[in-house]
């Protein structure tokens, strides 16, 4: 069993966001796609569907799903993590736990945890303790 802990960053190819129900005070629910492009101990491509509540202050609340196709070490493969985090109005934060059973090829088996931080603009860091058998 592998045991370690990934470190690197990821910039922003791409982001769609469209609201679906606004409401009159201020407060809005999003949907965001949004690629990225991995660098560090994970390369690769990424893939995130959030859904963001905004409340009138220009804060939110976003939570989703995230497919990454890459490279982990000296293993390829992909997996998804489930995305929990908050938006403060200047930078992002967010928990993600790799989903069981979504490891591909040799990736099959993954677990762990990881957090993620954005700063408004295009690049976020992450550090991601996993587990491989």
């Amino acid at each position: 069993m592998t045991k370690a802990t990934a470190h690197g960053s990821f910039e922003l190819s791409s982001w769609d966001e469209a609201p679906y129900e606004e409401t009159d005070q201020g407060t809005k629910l999003t949907k965001a796609e949004v690629s990225q492009k991995f660098t560090g101990d994970l390369i690769g491509q990424g893939t995130a569907h959030w859904l963001m509540f905004y409340r009138s202050d220009g804060t939110a609340h976003f939570v989703g799903l995230h497919r990454i196709e890459g490279t982990l070490g000296d293993r390829q493969g992909t997996f998804v993590l489930e995305t929990s985090g908050d938006f403060d109005g200047t930078s992002a934060t967010w928990e993600a736990i790799v989903i069981a059973g979504s490891g591909t090829k040799d990736l099959a088996g993954l677990t762990g945890h990881g957090e993620f931080g954005a700063p408004k603009g295009p690049k976020a860091t992450f550090e991601l303790d996993y587990e491989l058998e």
